[in-house]
């Protein structure tokens, strides 16, 4: 009976113990629910969740980040820049930088990874005008913090939405941009950085709250942050020292204030003590510290805009760019802030989803069918094979261009036409080569030069259609013998042909008027003689004239001879009114015909 109660006095223990055992169970279940525990050793930072609400004043309570509704004011500019340079206040220290105000951070603000995405995962380094110029940014400035030794980014990194890094809790200064809008700023737990109900859109990590609800908060983070985030030196120094800094906060009304400042580490700048009152005098209400100094850089439209360039290698004072981790980017809005629920903002435009297309992703893109055999339905329309474009893939390429979109420009010459999709060139007969800028070589001709010439002589042949013309190539290369050859010949031809040329210079028509006025000439010739002829043959069958013929007799001066009486007119000239007296005419001997 003993033994019994013994038994199951045993078995009562074992229940119990179960019972604690599964009690226990069940609340330190609940208590591992709440991030006010610790990490467990050799877990997390040396900073754990539990140790930052410990650090801070109990106005505080349990709360370790603050939030604050943004601005949207899509009516004005994306965002104003400013240069400023003021003296420190009780210094005698002056210090150059930009102030940038955003007016509507969820739509116009991004934190980009180094050169792009997956730039942290690459371990990648990349200055801010890089980056920013990719991204297509209107102002940017570096942002979070970088390991130099391996290049790793450091801290939370959430890029439009996408979780880049988990920080597994390490606790520094956080900033934030959820989707509701809201505007985050101080420490978060990892169940915080990965909650989806509200999640992140844009988070990064700096070093060092600044500003908590418009009071300095810098000794509280001097307690809370984890330290070895920084490279500096101790976290007090790196506080203390005066140097270049970024800085992001936002005012009352919930715009964002970007703040960058010109410095060299020990010589020129700010340490955070005076970066946050300047910000607080300017009427910040939250804001953290992005950069120790390192790397204080701000771009405009892609390009630098911090230091002047030429100062760059010849100016000591002047300290230039160097390769950062992440950026924050000031880029154009989309029109619609979530894209109508078809897509996401990026970089200021919708990126739409399958099927939906716009710049606010709210017209359906296509249908499969509607591309044709050409093309393939992509988020923003028809996707066209190369050499193909139009809205449903139906047009060719025109001529001059080929590939993606006929976006390229052929550079084919010498009228060779290109191939639409790759930009080979297809050259005319006569030319070769890449681009068609080679004609055929001495001896060949057709398409791609393949036939060969066949005149005599070595003379060329035409490079288009090969045939024996006598005109040289003006880029003919071959040996000076054949040219040589060839030239002579073509002179001793042109001489041949101008001869010809000469002999037949007259026309026949001409020729024949020539022979008909000769022929006429030569008849009438004929005659006159034939007349005469017959003339002389009568007079010599006359009685007493058949061997004399009358003269006047005159002598050798002209003056005439008179025998008898003179019966001229006086004048001293002959008169012969009767030219038949014998006494008056001399007879002389006929000359023979």
């Amino acid at each position: 009976m003993a033994a019994g109660s013994v038994k199951w006095s045993c078995v009562w223990l074992l229940l119990w113990l179960c019972m604690r055992t599964s009690g226990a169970k069940t609340l330190r279940t609940s208590m591992d629910d709440d991030v006010l525990l610790p990490y467990p050793h050799g877990h997390g930072s040396s900073r754990s969740h539990r140790h930052v609400r410990d650090c801070q004043p109990i106005i505080y309570g349990n709360t370790t980040h603050e939030s604050w509704r943004s601005s949207n004011h899509t009516d004005q500019p994306v965002a104003e820049s400013k240069v400023f340079v003021t003296d420190v206040h009780g210094t005698s220290r002056w210090v150059y930088g930009h102030m940038t105000v955003v007016h509507d951070p969820l739509r116009t603000v991004s934190v980009l990874e180094p050169g792009g995405p997956d730039g942290c995962k690459n371990k990648d380094r990349v200055s801010v005008a890089e980056t920013s110029k990719a991204a297509g940014c209107l102002y940017a400035q570096n942002a979070g913090f970088f390991q130099t030794l391996t290049g790793d980014c450091v801290g939370n990194v959430v890029s439009n939405g996408r979780l880049v890094r988990d920080s597994g809790g390490v606790q520094n200064a956080q900033f934030g941009i959820k989707k509701d809008g809201s505007l985050v700023f101080g420490y978060l737990s990892q169940d915080d950085v990965l909650n989806q109900s509200n999640p992140f859109v844009q988070l990064v990590s700096g070093v060092i709250w600044l500003l908590r609800n418009g009071e300095i908060y810098i000794n509280q983070s001097l307690e809370a942050e984890c330290d070895k985030v920084q490279e500096t030196g101790s976290l007090r120094f790196f506080a203390d020292v005066v140097s270049a800094r970024t800085a992001v906060g936002h005012d009352a009304e919930g715009k964002l204030i970007l703040l960058q400042i010109d410095g060299q580490t020990g010589v020129r700048g700010m340490n955070l003590w005076e970066l946050a009152q300047f910000l607080k005098d300017y009427g910040v209400i939250n804001a953290i510290n992005l950069d120790g100094g390192g790397s204080s850089t701000y771009v405009m439209n892609g390009s630098l805009a911090s230091y002047p360039s030429d100062h760059c290698t010849s100016d000591g004072r002047w300290r230039c760019e160097r390769d950062v981790s992440t950026v924050l980017c000031v880029h154009q809005r989309c029109e619609s802030a979530d894209c109508n629920g078809h897509g996401d903002c990026v970089n200021g435009r919708c990126r739409c989803q399958q099927g939906w297309r716009g710049a606010a992703c709210d017209s359906v893109a296509c249908l499969p069918a509607a591309c044709g055999p050409h093309g393939v339905c992509g988020a923003n329309g028809c996707v066209c094979d190369a050499g193909w474009r139009g809205e449903n893939c139906s047009e060719g390429c025109p001529p001059g261009f080929y590939g993606d979109s006929c976006s390229r420009t052929c550079s084919c010459s010498n009228g060779g036409t290109c191939d639409p999709v790759h930009g080979r060139c297809a050259c005319p007969p006569g030319f070769h080569g890449e681009t068609c800028e080679q004609m055929c070589r001495l001896g060949f001709f057709g398409v791609s030069c393949a036939q060969e010439c066949r005149c005599d002589d070595l003379c060329p042949c035409d490079p288009q259609t090969g045939s024996c013309n006598t005109t040289l190539p003006a880029e003919t290369n071959d040996t000076l013998h054949r040219a040589g050859h060839c030239l002579a010949r073509q002179m001793f031809m042109r001489r041949d042909e101008a001869a010809h040329n000469r002999q037949h210079y007259l026309t026949e028509r001409t020729w024949l008027i020539i022979t008909v006025a000769l022929a006429s000439v030569l008849l009438a010739s004929l005659t006159v003689h034939l007349v005469r002829a017959c003339r002389s043959s009568v007079a010599s069958h006359i009685p007493g004239r058949h061997d004399y013929s009358y003269v006047p007799l005159t002598n050798i001066n002209g003056e005439a001879s008179h025998t008898g009486n003179n019966r001229g007119s006086g004048k001293g000239d002959l008169g012969l009114e009767d030219s038949d007296s014998q006494d008056e005419v001399w007879a002389l001997p006929r000359r023979k015909l």
